[in-house]
């Protein structure tokens, strides 16, 4: 399939006539549809006439058409699905989950902090809540699992991968 097959489609959808007899025969109503039109719409794999003379949409040549110019979809580490599975825009939809999908979340989360920097308990609040509302949740589960360290209102950056 290419791109002219696309054109012709989108053409039949763009006059008037064909795309009044091709919305008939999707709604099942037996007006509009001039023997010329769905002539058209059959020419361009819309349309279908069964022996008995009835006519019927073919819907299915939009996934044809679709399928044809599909992009391969991207192989995606276990990682990289989880992250799009929980992150939306950048901010976490819910924190209830399977603790090693959260476990990976939480090495994510936990690259906004820099190694060796000790951060008062207000910037790691301003820095989770980024992520999520439910940041005093968010900032235990990263003590927790050993990824911050906390001594009085202090946290530094404890575990979790380190970008080079």
């Amino acid at each position: 399939m290419n791109d002219e097959e696309i054109r012709r489609v989108l053409g039949l959808l763009y006059q008037n006539d064909t795309l009044t007899a091709f919305a008939s025969l999707v709604l099942g109503l037996p007006e509009c549809r001039s023997p010329e039109a769905l002539r058209k719409l059959a020419a361009g794999g819309l349309a279908a006439c069964d022996e008995s003379g009835k006519w019927r949409a073919t819907p299915e040549r939009f996934r044809e058409l679709l399928r044809s110019h599909a992009e391969p979809a991207e192989r995606l580490s276990e990682e990289e699905r989880v992250l799009r599975t929980f992150l939306v825009d950048g901010r976490l939809t819910t924190l209830a989950m399977r603790r090693d999908k959260r476990l990976i979340v939480l090495r994510y989360v936990s690259r906004v902090f820099e190694p060796g920097v000790r951060y008062p308990e207000k910037d790691v609040d301003v820095a989770l809540r980024a992520f999520h509302d439910d940041y005093a949740a968010l900032r235990r589960y990263l003590v927790d699992e050993g990824l911050l360290s906390r001594e009085g209102n202090v946290y530094w950056r404890s575990g979790g991968p380190v970008d080079v």
